[in-house]
């Protein structure tokens, strides 16, 4: 029998492999040395100035109004309420300009490759004109440039007296719940389900015969009817809250105050102009051949769009357009310039100055912005995955 020869391993230095481990061993050491070094040192600052740290803080009280809440919210209430304040604040702030930017970025995207000539000009001097000004500024256009310089609440622009804009904000009318809401949800989920299931057995039936059934029809008058036969048995499901004049302001309703409305304004319109170059270099990277394709077949010009074009834009437009909502998420922190109640503005303005605790403030608010930031990358690139081209 033949023995294998023995494998001897090389422990030098000389080894590209082991200077490679070594390396990282060294990083690593530096990296804990230097994490330490700052705990340490913030430990004995903190000390030596009489700070506690910890988050007890969060249960005391706070003591002061916050202009904007989504959630119920008074003076008396505790410093982990306006947190909770703050993040929602940031959270409905974020949603709208996401919303409104997709929206707005997509239509001047296309724009962009019209073949009008006006059309297409107007949309470059957009893009041009928006994305090369800093938001903080386009924040402070609207907001003391148009939005302050609105008449007051007495002098409030009214519509129908239903809405109404002065600069103390959009009031709007508010729904609130009747005894009739249980009953019209529920008519409007079983239409919602007919509908859905009428579409899949006009779908299957044309698959089987190859004829086809029109299902919009019978599914637009279950979604008109079943919820009108239960608003007219159990009565309305909501009831409006109009706003009213009362004093120096309005009561009641919806109130858009006038920092939630310029951020959302100027965080939209920049955004969209970012987004607006996505899209159109998106729909570009299409090979022209598949336009042609169909338009060999007869297709028009929208199907053409919205089946075989932008489908195929996706995978492209995707990436840059997560980046494109983080920098959403992270660019709202600019509410704190015009006083707009968001995370930095209260909980790393207001409570960090009244509690002193600073390291728990920041970190708290770093955390927050991260996973905001991270959920949003998370359900993109889920997305980004389902439309991705499978090789076989």
């Amino acid at each position: 029998m033949s023995q294998r020869p023995t494998v001897k391993r090389d422990f030098s230095f000389s080894n590209p492999a082991v200077r490679a481990w070594l390396y990282q061993i060294i990083a690593i050491v530096a990296v804990l040395v230097v994490v330490g070094y700052l705990v340490h040192n913030t430990v004995i600052n903190l000390s030596n100035r009489g700070i506690t740290s910890g988050f007890g803080f969060l249960e005391r009280s706070a003591g002061f109004g916050i202009v904007q809440h989504l959630i119920d919210y008074s003076d008396g209430d505790t410093y982990a309420r306006v947190f909770l304040v703050g993040l929602t604040n940031t959270l409905l702030v974020s949603a709208l300009c996401i919303v409104f930017a997709s929206l707005l970025g997509f239509f001047i995207g296309l724009a962009r490759l019209s073949d009008n000539w006006l059309l297409r000009k107007i949309a470059n001097i957009y893009i041009e004109t928006f994305r090369n000004i800093p938001p903080l500024l386009q924040i402070f256009f609207w907001y003391f440039a148009v939005l302050r310089n609105l008449p007051g609440p007495r002098q409030a622009l009214s519509a129908f007296d239903l809405a109404f804009v002065s600069n103390r904000g959009l009031y709007l009318p508010w729904p609130e719940s009747a005894p009739g809401t249980l009953p019209f949800l529920i008519a409007l989920m079983i239409a919602i389900a007919g509908s859905i299931g009428l579409f899949r057995f006009n779908r299957k039936h044309q698959l089987k015969t190859g004829q086809l059934r029109r299902s919009w029809p019978a599914a637009l008058a279950m979604l008109i009817l079943l919820p009108l036969g239960a608003h007219l048995i159990f009565g309305a499901a909501v009831h409006w809250n109009v706003s009213e004049l009362s004093g120096f302001n309005f009561r009641g309703g919806f109130a858009l105050i006038p920092e939630l409305a310029a951020l959302t304004l100027a965080l939209s319109i920049y955004t969209s102009s970012f987004i607006a170059e996505v899209i159109r270099s998106g729909i570009q990277s299409v090979p022209h051949g598949q336009s042609e394709a169909a338009l060999s077949l007869g297709l028009p010009n929208p199907v053409t769009l919205r089946q075989v074009i932008i489908p195929q834009a996706m995978r492209v437009i995707i990436p840059p357009l997560t980046s494109q909502y983080l920098n959403v998420v992270k660019n709202s922190s600019l509410a704190a310039a015009i006083g707009y109640p968001d995370m930095v503005s209260l909980f790393a303005g207001t409570v960090l100055n009244q509690t002193g605790q600073a390291i728990e403030t920041i970190a708290i608010t770093m955390a927050v912005y991260l996973t905001i930031s991270l959920s949003i990358s998370l359900l993109m690139n889920i997305y980004n995955r389902k439309i991705a081209l499978v090789e076989r």
